[in-house]
């Protein structure tokens, strides 16, 4: 336990002195959201503020950018730098620091998660969770998956110089056709047919049944077991592909 203490700290400094890093994962999705919440934050809809389905999807687009996307760009760039060959031949066992690198991740999420609620509850009187423990459960669950498919990405992606490119190539469409950044019901039938089977769909309804309504998870086992097949595919994918050696170096 010691020792996992020690590497999920080391993680955790790693990323907090990396500027563009917390730029990038952590500060972008809080400012996203206050933009939204200025050009968006007036009205509601079926009787909630607007602003509390900004917050369900400021959510979505978080976990699909940091447990996703962040930890792909993470693991491609340090194997393609030879980090991940040199902590391969120390005696840190392989799944302890691939175990340590996913908590700090997760760990970054829940932060973020938390500015995003707080932002909508102190600036654009957003309501509090209608369920504060099923919606903590969503997050989870949505983090462990999201970051499923960041380690099958990091297996597929071979060069540290295109990560980024592929991780915002997938991510911001995702956003937008899930509905992130608003209502999808004004897109055409083929984009409605792309959404949803995107995973980022299914977190949502999850997180937004939660947020505004109280429902809890298994209310909707459905989207639950999508949302967890995606992540188990990510595993999966890594599990077979992933490498420690750099690719193109």
């Amino acid at each position: 336990m010691s020792l996992f203490v020690h590497q999920l700290r080391a993680e955790q400094l790693v990323f907090w002195r990396s500027r563009e890093a917390a730029i990038f994962i952590f500060i972008f999705p809080p400012l996203l959201f206050l933009l939204l919440g200025s050009v968006y934050g007036e009205g509601d809809i079926d009787g909630h503020p607007v602003t509390s389905y900004l917050v369900a999807g400021m959510l979505g687009y978080a976990v699909a950018n940091t447990a996703f996307g962040g930890l792909a760009i993470q693991l491609v760039i340090r194997r393609e730098y030879g980090i991940l060959k040199r902590i391969r031949s120390t005696p840190l066992p392989p799944s302890l620091y691939l175990s340590c690198a996913l908590v700090s991740n997760v760990l970054v999420y829940v932060l973020q998660a938390a500015v995003v609620v707080a932002l909508g509850l102190t600036l654009y009187d957003a309501e509090r969770p209608a369920a504060t423990a099923s919606l903590v459960a969503v997050l989870a669950l949505g983090a462990v998956s999201f970051a499923g498919l960041g380690f099958g990405a990091a297996a597929l992606i071979r060069s540290s110089d295109a990560v980024a490119a592929v991780v915002n190539v997938v991510v911001l469409p995702m956003s937008f056709l899930s509905g992130a950044f608003g209502s999808t019901e004004g897109y055409p039938s083929a984009l409605q047919a792309v959404a949803d089977v995107l995973p980022l769909t299914y977190f949502l309804d999850l997180t937004l049944a939660a947020y505004v309504d109280g429902q809890a998870p298994w209310d909707d086992p459905g989207a639950v077991g999508i949302l967890a097949a995606w992540g188990a595919v990510g595993y999966l994918v890594a599990v077979r592909r992933f490498g420690w050696e750099p690719r193109e170096r």
